[in-house]
């Protein structure tokens, strides 16, 4: 036996209890006559003590020679600690040592293994097992676990089955690009790895399982940003003999049950908004609804005068941002080059002030008299003090900029406040979105989502106008759930192949195997799948998912910890009938 107690669990009524410990030296302080050790493993640090007086002259010795990151096993008697520590839970208590058994030494690590360190990104992802050691990274995987338990209890409570589904499948057109995996025994072949189990658990429904769910690893070949890697992890759920209303009170129940077992928070409200909606009103599917800062539209009482970029432009739409009417040229003129970047890409911008004296200053005070800009306060919102921030241009590239520009202005005046969960239902999404570069129309979601009934007849004179039996899950302006209402029978599925493009015979190719099941009874069924990182961070307080996955990639999508993906040997080529020469 190692250990009979771990670092985190001894106190004071442990007190004249021998015991056993075992774990990493966190630090040691060496007085000479007197040592203290931090003993650390996953629970705690348990301060250990070894004294002249009272400990033999060989364990003083071993004592004096250890190094950070060290693995020991000590034994000894839980004596009251005559400084105590009240940081941490031990504080209390030392062990003072009577054996000590170095199990493993260790070389200086590459950074300190402290709450705060002073190893950055890079270097802390290729010692990942080193950062684990620390609070921050290894609380965040327990939290992860404690999410992971509760989707499970909650999902089994509703008679919900844990279903494993396939990783090796068959690469399909539609989506992201795939990850493809060379078939040794079928030469010139390949597997695709699953973006998601879609097709499997809706078989799984054809199959009568009725409710099935899946913590399941999913893999898209595509760029990545700080909340997206290369593979990650669904909690995929579908379910038989439903109706939307049904899936959205299921996964309202479950963000409710998260929320109140993780951080003692009640959530009544779920509001709804259109896919319309949402992007006339924040520019965009997932808005942040815990601080205002609604959009203004503008056209109307902004194109009547000599303003010629207002009145050639499609939109004009402003903004109302609380209390920056005290804003100065500067920091105006700051906003103005952010807004340019080319990650935004805005042409110029033009702002009104609020005064308190309740008149107006703007930029374009030439144009427009203080009536026209009362009128602009009136149609954003803006009360005395507000600053007005106004773009204008083509339509839908302005308000994803004026968006991209609210979500900054909210990150700098502290409104978005980790500690606040405002949820919200996005539903009615397009069916169909167009698709500049392939000049055709792709599903917004996927080809199994159904269009609602009333809008089916528009898929031959206007498919863009086909709104699907689609919603999604926003959460603090992040999108943590989507889903929909499939097509369960095989005409209305051929019809949305067809609209997709795809000739009879490249859909029976592609997805035969599920249109065959749908001709041996398949029941209305529907389902959802979250995404456990990005739900995790953001329960967790954060916005970006790799603190909360052990062993995560770079935005380059490496593994820098293992070197991957890397070059294979050419005998393992050879015998894939992979000739790398004639790629060149």
């Amino acid at each position: 036996m190692y250990r009979s107690h771990n670092c985190g669990e001894l106190r004071a009524a442990d007190a004249n209890k021998e015991v056993k410990l075992a774990g990493w030296v966190q630090k040691s302080r060496d007085k000479g006559f007197m040592i203290w050790v931090d003993l650390r493993d996953r629970y705690g640090i348990t301060q250990l003590i070894f004294d002249e007086a009272r400990t033999d002259a060989t364990i003083m010795q071993q004592a004096k020679s250890l190094g950070r990151e060290f693995v020991i096993q000590v034994t000894g008697t839980v004596i009251e600690r005559e400084s105590k520590n009240a940081n941490i839970p031990t504080g209390d208590i030392e062990v003072l040592v009577t054996e000590l058994s170095i199990l493993n030494e260790a070389q200086v690590p590459p950074f300190t293994i402290e709450d705060e360190t002073d190893g950055g990104e890079d270097i802390r992802m290729k010692y990942r097992y080193l950062d684990i050691r620390r609070n921050p990274v290894k609380n965040n995987l327990l939290f992860r676990h404690n999410v992971t338990q509760e989707v499970r209890n909650y999902l089994s409570s509703l008679d919900f089955c844990e279903v494993e589904t396939p990783y090796l499948i068959k690469s399909t057109p539609e989506g992201a690009r795939d990850f493809v995996v060379p078939s040794r025994m079928n030469p010139g072949q390949f597997y695709a790895l699953p973006q998601s189990p879609q097709t499997f658990k809706q078989l799984l429904m054809v199959a009568g399982m009725d409710r099935y769910f899946q913590i399941v690893k999913c893999f898209r070949d595509e760029d990545l940003r700080a909340d997206r890697q290369p593979e990650f992890t669904q909690i995929d759920c579908e379910m038989s003999f439903i109706e939307q209303e049904d899936i959205l009170q299921v996964f309202e129940g479950l963000t409710r049950h998260l929320l109140k077992k993780i951080h003692d928070i009640d959530i009544d409200a779920f509001p709804r908004m259109t896919f319309d909606e949402a992007m006339r009103r924040f520019g965009n599917d997932k808005p942040d609804i815990r601080f205002g800062m609604e959009f203004g539209e503008l056209n109307r009482v902004a194109q009547h005068k000599d303003f010629g970029i207002f009145n050639t432009a499609e939109l004009v739409v402003g903004i109302a941002v609380p209390g920056a009417a005290s804003y100065t040229r500067k920091q105006i003129d700051e906003l103005i080059d952010w807004v340019k970047r080319p990650q935004i890409g805005a042409s110029g911008m033009v702002y009104c002030k609020c005064e308190s004296d309740g008149s107006f200053k703007s930029s374009v005070d030439k144009f427009f008299d203080q009536e026209d800009l009362k009128k602009w306060a009136s149609a954003t919102g803006a009360q005395t003090g507000d600053l007005i921030l106004v773009l204008s241009g083509p339509a839908f590239k302005t308000r994803t900029q004026l968006s991209a520009l609210r979500m900054e202005l909210a990150n700098r005046l502290g409104l978005r406040k980790p500690n606040e969960f405002s949820p919200l239902w996005v539903i009615d999404f397009p069916l169909l979105e167009w698709d500049e570069e392939t000049g055709r129309y792709h599903a917004m979601h996927h080809p199994f989502t159904s269009p609602k009934k009333e809008d089916i007849h528009l898929l031959d004179t206007d498919p863009g106008k086909v709104r699907a039996n689609a919603y999604d899950l926003v959460l603090n302006g992040n999108e943590i759930g989507g889903g929909s209402i499939r097509i369960h029978d095989k005409e209305t599925q051929a019809l949305m192949f067809k609209h997709l493009g795809f000739t009879e015979e490249q859909a029976q190719e592609q997805f035969g195997f599920l249109m065959n099941a749908f001709q041996y009874g398949a029941p209305p069924h529907g389902g959802l799948a979250f995404g456990l990182d990005r739900l995790t961070a953001i329960l967790g307080g954060q916005e970006t998912i790799r603190d909360f996955i052990a062993f995560p990639k770079n935005n380059a999508g490496r593994d820098v910890m293992i070197d991957a993906p890397a070059a294979i040997d050419s005998a393992q080529l050879e015998e894939l009938n992979i000739d790398l020469r004639a790629s060149k």
